[in-house]
C-alpha cells in the first residue's frame, strides 16, 4: 500500500483516531465516510445502514454538496450493486459500475460515477452497513475538477485491503457508538420512571388536597364567607405548587426528538409547530452551527422553549423571532420579541421571575452564560451563549 501520501500509516491512524473520536451514531457515519474518500482520494463516498424494509435507516453522503442531495431525492432502495454488498457480504471493485449488469440507474440530479470500490461493514455475522466510493482521482494533480480517472485508472487492490481495514474498524466504532446510544436510552428510560414516580407522589398529593380545601370553601361560602375566602386563597396557593412541581419534573425529560434529529432540526419543528398554534408570527434560522454535545443541545433547547413559552403566553408580542448562530468558537441561541418588556430587575412575578432563575442555571450549568435586555414597551431580547459549535 504505498500509492501515495494518504495511504500512508499517520493517514489511516488519523483516520482510526477521527472515528474512535465520536460517541454519536451520526457522527461516527460522517466521520467513516469522510475518512475512507479522503484515505483513498476518491471523488465521492457514502455510507448506508439498512433497514429491515429494503430501504436505508441512514444514509450518509461526502462529496456531494447539499442542494445537489436534496435534488437527488429519496434515500436509495437496497437494489443494484447495494444489495450484492448488503446480501453477498464481498467487496464489490468495478472498473465502470454503468456497464454492471446490476446496475439500474440513478435519479436524473446524482453525479455521474464509473469505477466503483464498496464493501460491507460486518459486525460479526451481521451487516449493518455498506460503504463505497466511486471515481478514483488523479494522484498529480490538486484540482478535483479534472482529475477523475480515465477507463483503466480504477481502484486497486491496495485500494480495496485499505478500505477493508477501515471498514473493520469501523464496524467497531459504529457498534460502539450504538452501544453507547442504546445505553443512554435505557439511562433516560430509567429518570423518566423516577420522575414518573416522583410526579405521582408529588402532584397527586398536592391535588387531593386541593380538592379538600376547595370542598371547604364551597361549604363555608354561605355561613362563614371571610373564612371561604381564606380557603379559596388557600386553593389558589395549593394550585401553584402543583403546577411548579408538574412542570419541574417534565422539563428534566430529554425530547426524543433532540436524540434523533439534533439540535437545530428540532428548534425548527418546535417553531413551526408554535407558529400555527399562536396569532404571533413564530420564525427560525440557523447560521453555522453543527453537533454540539448532548448537554449543551439539551440546555440550549430548554432556554429557547422556555423564552418562548414567556413571549407567546406574557408579552403580547407579534413576532418572535429564534435564532442559532456562531460566533467565534461559541453557539450563539438568542430569542427576540416585540412585546411588551418588563423590567429585568423589578420583575417578579412568579412564572416570569422562576423561568430566568431556570435559564441561567442551565446555562451556567454547561459553562456558558445568559442575558436578558427587556424594558417595558421595549420588547425583551434573550441570548444564550453556549461553549462549542
Amino acid at each position: 500500500m504505498s500509492q501515495g501520501p494518504r495511504s500512508g500509516l499517520a493517514a489511516v491512524s488519523s483516520a482510526l483516531l477521527a472515528m474512535s473520536r465520536h460517541l454519536e451514531v451520526r457522527d461516527v457515519l460522517k466521520t467513516i465516510v469522510a475518512s475512507a474518500r479522503e484515505l483513498l482520494d476518491a471523488q465521492y463516498a457514502a455510507l448506508g445502514v439498512p433497514d429491515d424494509h429494503g430501504g436505508f435507516a441512514q444514509f450518509v453522503v461526502d462529496g456531494v454538496s447539499e442542494e445537489q442531495w436534496k435534488a437527488i431525492g429519496p434515500l436509495p432502495r437496497q437494489h443494484g450493486i447495494l444489495a450484492a454488498m448488503l446480501h453477498q457480504a464481498r467487496p464489490e471493485r468495478l472498473a465502470d459500475v454503468r456497464e454492471d449488469p446490476r446496475f439500474e440507474g440513478w435519479p436524473a440530479a446524482h453525479p455521474d460515477m464509473s469505477d466503483f470500490l464498496g464493501l460491507p461493514i460486518r459486525d460479526g455475522d451481521e451487516i449493518i452497513g455498506a460503504l463505497f466510493l466511486a471515481n478514483k482521482l488523479r494522484p498529480e494533480s490538486t484540482d478535483s475538477s479534472n482529475r477523475q480517472c480515465e477507463s483503466g485508472c480504477g481502484f486497486t487492490e491496495d485500494d480495496e485491503e485499505l478500505l477493508s481495514i477501515l471498514a473493520q474498524h469501523a464496524a467497531i466504532a459504529l457498534t460502539n457508538a450504538r452501544l453507547y446510544e442504546r445505553s443512554r436510552e435505557l439511562t433516560i428510560a430509567e429518570e423518566r420512571s423516577r420522575l414518573a414516580h416522583e410526579l405521582h407522589d408529588a402532584v397527586s398529593q398536592k391535588l387531593f388536597s386541593l380538592r379538600l380545601t376547595a370542598q371547604a370553601a364551597a361549604a363555608l361560602v354561605d355561613r362563614d364567607p371571610s373564612r371561604a375566602k381564606g380557603e379559596l386563597q388557600q386553593v389558589t396557593a395549593l394550585a401553584a405548587e402543583a403546577a411548579d412541581e408538574l412542570r419541574a419534573a417534565v422539563v428534566e425529560l430529554r425530547p426524543a426528538a433532540l436524540d434523533e434529529d439534533g439540535l437545530v432540526a428540532t428548534l425548527r419543528t418546535h417553531a413551526q409547530v408554535l407558529d400555527r398554534a399562536h396569532t404571533a408570527r413564530v420564525t427560525f434560522t440557523s447560521r453555522g452551527v453543527r453537533a454540539l454535545p448532548a448537554a449543551q443541545e439539551e440546555a440550549l433547547l430548554r432556554v429557547a422553549q422556555e423564552a418562548l413559552h414567556n413571549a407567546l403566553r406574557h408579552s403580547g408580542a407579534d413576532h418572535v423571532d429564534v435564532t442559532l448562530h456562531k460566533r467565534g468558537p461559541d453557539t450563539v441561541l438568542r430569542i427576540t420579541d416585540d412585546g411588551e418588556g418588563f423590567d429585568p430587575t423589578t420583575v417578579r412575578r412568579a412564572g416570569r421571575h422562576l423561568g430566568l432563575v431556570s435559564m441561567r442555571d442551565r446555562a451556567g450549568g454547561i459553562g456558558g452564560s445568559l442575558t436578558v435586555d427587556s424594558a417595558p414597551g421595549k420588547g425583551t431580547t434573550i441570548e444564550m451563549e453556549a461553549p462549542g459549535g
